[in-house]
C-alpha cells in the first residue's frame, strides 16, 4: 500500500474517479487543468494510494504560512473510494499526510471537512484531529 505522488497528467488522471465522488461539479477536463494550475501557482501536491491498477483513495494538500497559524500543511481534499471504504485506505492515507506535515516542519495541520461527511468526522476525530473553528463561505457568482 504505497502512497503515491501524481507528478504527469497520466496520473492526475487516474485520480479523477476518486476525486468525482468527492467533487462532482468537476469534469475529468477541468479536474485536470485545476491541479496542473494549483500545482504550479499554489505549491498544491495530488497523493494517492492504487490497489489492483486502480486508484481507491487520494488527497491533495498544500504548505502556506498564516498569521493566525504560522507554517500550515493544509489538506484540500482527501477520499476513499465508496466501494473501498472501511478498509483502511483512509486512515493510511491521513497519517502519510501528518507526517509529511512534521517532515515538512509545519506547526499545524489543517482541513475542512462539509457538514455531512460523518464517517470522515469519525476517522479524523479518531486521529485526534480536534474541530477547531467554524468556517465561513458564500458564492460569489
Amino acid at each position: 500500500m504505497d502512497i503515491r505522488v501524481a507528478l504527469i497528467e497520466t496520473d492526475i488522471k487516474s485520480c479523477f474517479p476518486a476525486f468525482h465522488e468527492l467533487r462532482p461539479h468537476l469534469s475529468e477536463k477541468d479536474f485536470v487543468a485545476q491541479v496542473q494550475r494549483q500545482m504550479k501557482n499554489h505549491g498544491y501536491v495530488l497523493v494517492y494510494i492504487a490497489s489492483q491498477g486502480q486508484v481507491v483513495a487520494a488527497a491533495g494538500y498544500r504548505v502556506a504560512e498564516f498569521l493566525a497559524w504560522g507554517r500550515a500543511f493544509y489538506v484540500d481534499d482527501l477520499i476513499t473510494v465508496s466501494a473501498f471504504r472501511k478498509l483502511g485506505y483512509g486512515g493510511k492515507l491521513l497519517d502519510w499526510l501528518m507526517e509529511k506535515a512534521k517532515e515538512l516542519s509545519c506547526d499545524q495541520f489543517h482541513l475542512d471537512s462539509g457538514v455531512h461527511r460523518h464517517d470522515a468526522h469519525r476517522l479524523y476525530l479518531s486521529r485526534k484531529l480536534q474541530i477547531s473553528s467554524h468556517h465561513f463561505s458564500r458564492e460569489l457568482g
